[in-house]
């Protein structure tokens, strides 16, 4: 039987099928490194991307920031406005009361007692005068007490002076306000006419 020699086909196989490896290997790097640079790209991209969006972001919000700012100064100037207007409404809601407060005085102010002064202070009112007798002076803190413009009289001193007119007093009382004003108080009328 004749010999036949298959090595150096079997070699020529070989090193073609390594050739075909080495051809393989290399076009999968080369593809290896397309797709990694093409997914590095595409990553750097999405990342610039977002950071120009978070940029812009950031000067809204630098913007919405001053806004707000704006916003409260404009708030507290509107509050501010808003407490000189209530100032301004309760002076002139106010401005009457001194011409009720007076009458109501000379209202509540029996025969026999004569003032001698009259201090206010906030909503405290301390009269100071003189009475023929203490009965007056109780007469005068009833219509006080009845008043609408004056609660609560407290009596502070009663003194009586030998040799002189009557007693001294010193009551103090509180300003209401008129809160119950539109008429004359029955009350005070009728103990100021009962003298």
């Amino acid at each position: 039987m004749p010999r036949i020699n298959l090595l150096p086909w079997r070699d020529a196989q070989r090193k073609e099928r390594k050739l075909k490896f080495m051809v393989a290997m290399g076009g999968a790097g080369v593809c290896a490194l397309v797709v990694t640079g093409a997914v590095y790209l595409l990553y750097t991209g999405m990342i610039d991307a977002q950071d120009s969006r978070n940029a812009m972001l950031t000067a809204q919000i630098k913007i919405l920031d001053r806004q707000i700012e704006e916003i409260n100064d404009l708030e507290q100037t509107k509050q501010q406005f808003i407490a000189r207007m209530q100032i301004i409404e309760k002076l002139q809601r106010s401005r009457p009361e001194i011409v009720h407060l007076f009458d109501q005085i000379v209202k509540t102010l029996p025969d026999g007692v004569y003032l001698t002064g009259v201090t206010e202070t906030g909503d405290h009112l301390k009269f100071s005068g003189v009475a023929q007798s203490s009965t007056r002076v109780s007469a005068f803190m009833r219509n006080i007490d009845a008043s609408q413009w004056m609660k609560n009289p407290t009596l502070e001193v009663i003194q009586s002076t030998p040799g002189a007119f009557g007693s001294s007093f010193t009551l103090d009382a509180e300003q209401t306000g008129g809160d119950a004003a539109g008429g004359n108080d029955p009350g005070v009328m009728a103990n100021a006419g009962g003298r």
